[in-house]
């Protein structure tokens, strides 16, 4: 059994924000009051939103968190009912209902939130940081000119964070010295959302509208949304399983692949792979785990043929349990394992699939 260790020294720097130049609000005022950029579908709003809200209540103890959702149709009035009850720090639901805001394109969805911003002049802005948080928070952050803080994994004041740097080998800590809002995208798996309680349901927050009469879009579209694709699949989402297994280019091909992908049915887990494995062409690039991937947190974490480079730690380091398989006793992947076999893959993956019971 290897001791989990972080490869590296896990130093601390500090660094501050410059000022915005040009936007006249003043300092962040001493009572928060937080708009949490949500992400929804199907009617219910997504895990890395619930952190989100998770992590502004980190931010000051008498913090009002109101909570944004944009789209049209039913699944959005769906989505603000499950928003208004999900959350008991949720104080406010804003929705804006507008075809305008059907896909998450960056143009529309910044310039509706510069607006929720002049009028309601909000402290601070929270997305998680995801494809969608990433696309649209840096936009709006131009549009009203200050500097946002990416990739936030600790929230120690209102303004002071912590984030990690080269691939997660340091952490520094940012205080923001600028003006209204501060901007912040935070890991979600570092905020974990606790579960619903019988309060948390009797909770309803209020809902309002959004008033769009005044919204204005750019005439000029620098992004159009042209279809979503994805594969079907009964095994659960790679960002949000409780068990993943993941291979490395040590499974030499996409039909070995498909040996993995029995043990995760086993299992009742999501499949991952490294960045090798995906340039191989072993998987599509959806099941990468690792710092230009997903970021994952599961409770178990299997890891089979990955030799640990410190990008694909980056992507898996807060797994709560992590068992890693490979040949080589000197893979850097056993440095944070909390178990490792040294053996062939090959001979520990259908040993397993023999002996383990089929998932009822």
């Amino acid at each position: 059994m290897a001791t989990r260790a972080l490869i590296g020294a896990r130093s601390r720097a500090t660094f501050r924000l410059p000022a915005s130049r040009f936007l006249s609000i003043g300092p962040i005022s001493r009572f928060a009051s937080t708009l949490v950029i949500a992400e929804h579908e199907g009617g219910s709003i997504k895990a890395p939103s619930l952190s989100a809200v998770e992590a502004a209540k980190s931010l000051d103890k008498d913090n009002s968190i109101s909570m944004l959702l944009a789209g049209s149709g039913p699944s959005l009035q769906e989505a603000a009912a499950y928003a208004a009850s999900c959350h008991p720090s949720v104080s406010k639901v804003l929705v804006a209902d507008s075809d305008r805001f059907m896909h998450p394109l960056a143009e529309p969805w910044a310039r509706l939130i510069q607006l929720v911003q002049q009028r309601e002049n909000f402290s601070h802005i929270v997305a998680a940081s995801g494809s969608f948080g990433k696309n649209i928070l840096p936009r709006a952050a131009a549009l009203l000119d200050v500097s946002p803080v990416t990739d936030v994994i600790e929230i120690s004041e209102s303004t002071k964070f912590v984030r990690p740097i080269y691939a997660g080998n340091a952490l520094c800590t940012v205080r923001y010295t600028g003006a209204h809002p501060c901007m912040l995208t935070i890991r979600s798996t570092s905020f974990q959302a606790q579960p619903d309680s019988t309060d948390s349901k009797a909770h309803k927050a209020p809902i309002s509208q959004v008033d769009l009469s005044t919204f204005e879009e750019d005439t000029i579209g620098k992004s159009q949304y042209v279809k979503l694709t994805s594969q079907e699949s009964e095994r659960p989402d790679l960002g949000n399983a409780r068990i993943v297994v993941t291979g490395g280019r040590g499974l030499k091909s996409a039909e070995n692949f498909k040996m993995l992908e029995k043990l995760a049915e086993k299992l009742g887990a999501a499949v991952g792979a490294t960045r090798a494995a995906v340039d191989a062409g072993f998987v599509p690039n959806d099941l990468q785990v690792g710092q230009t991937g997903k970021i994952v947190a599961p409770e178990l974490y299997l890891a089979f043929g990955v030799s640990g480079a410190i990008q694909h730690l980056a992507g898996m380091r807060d797994s709560k349990v992590i068992v890693a398989v490979n040949k080589d006793a000197d893979a850097p992947i056993f440095q944070v394992a909390d178990y490792g076999l040294v053996g062939d893959l090959f001979e520990v993956i259908p040993e397993l699939l023999e002996k383990l019971p089929e998932k009822n």
